[in-house]
């Protein structure tokens, strides 16, 4: 059985208080967009897992998926049995893009789905939420407000299909602990949730992502293509999560020419 976990881009984020467990608190939007990896698995003696693609750093034990089935094998030993799982990487990895995420989340719709388990929505979410705070919104996978740690989610009316989608993703990696740890926390500047009653046209002037500055100053090509989408026509260009993900919204048909820049991926959604 396949499936295709997509990639998320953060629209605005807030880094708004750290909390007495060492976490902070945010304020974003999670949009949706196509960029997948695929997920298979198939009957097996016992389980195990082979990636395909981008080359993943750490033990496959490790992986979100891994630990998904190990979460619904270990709660249903008797319908939930051994698999072949591969998985084959193209949304890039610390890109701000929540591609580990969303394999873990759809991993488990995948097995509830395989294994005919029943598990209801909340239930499928509570299970994600064990795997990671932004894991939840991949089980519903449509805009949506978080506030929390990312994992307190309500739904946003937010369509964007009238614009084209431009994602550029440098090779950097860039570690979201160290992220973290040059903000300083603050309220947010802008009601998120309204977001879809202010005109894409304006975001620029209240819509920001806190990670930007600091993380700009360490890596100038980041602020290049930003301004270099800007310059080619965009409405609205933003970081996505602690990066290193550039993306941009363009009136319909209009995409940016990125041929003066190199070693990036480049998307284009028109």
């Amino acid at each position: 059985m396949l499936s295709f976990p997509n990639a998320k881009i953060n629209i605005g984020l807030f880094v708004t208080e750290k909390r007495p467990d060492g976490y902070h608190n945010l304020e974003t939007v999670f949009y949706p967009v196509p960029i997948n990896d695929v997920l298979e698995i198939l009957p097996a003696d016992e389980t195990e897992m082979k990636i395909h693609g981008l080359n993943i750093a750490g033990e496959q034990h490790n992986n979100l998926v891994w630990k998904a089935w190990t979460l619904l094998q270990q709660d249903y030993p008797e319908q939930v049995k051994p698999v072949s799982i591969h998985l084959l990487k193209h949304i890039p990895m610390g890109a701000g893009m929540g591609g580990g995420s969303a394999d873990g989340a759809f991993m488990l719709r995948l097995l509830n789905e395989y294994f005919n388990l029943g598990l209801d929505v909340d239930t499928l979410r509570d299970y994600a939420l064990r795997l990671g705070s932004d894991c939840p919104f991949f089980i519903d996978n449509t805009p949506s407000f978080a506030s929390g740690r990312g994992e307190v989610l309500s739904p946003v009316a937010l369509d964007l299909s009238q614009y084209s989608l431009q994602v550029i993703c440098p090779e950097l990696h860039i570690s979201t602990a160290t992220a973290f740890g040059q903000l300083v926390p603050k309220p947010a500047s802008f009601d998120l949730r309204t977001l879809s009653a202010l005109p894409v046209i304006e975001w620029h002037k209240q819509v920001h992502n806190d990670f930007e500055s600091a993380i700009f100053a360490a890596h100038p090509l980041l602020e290049q293509i930003k301004a270099h989408l800007y310059s080619s026509g965009a409405v609205y260009v933003s970081m996505s999560g602690t990066g290193s993900t550039i993306y941009g919204f363009f009136e319909k048909g209009v995409e940016a020419d990125m041929s003066y820049f190199d070693g990036l991926r480049h998307y284009y959604f028109r």
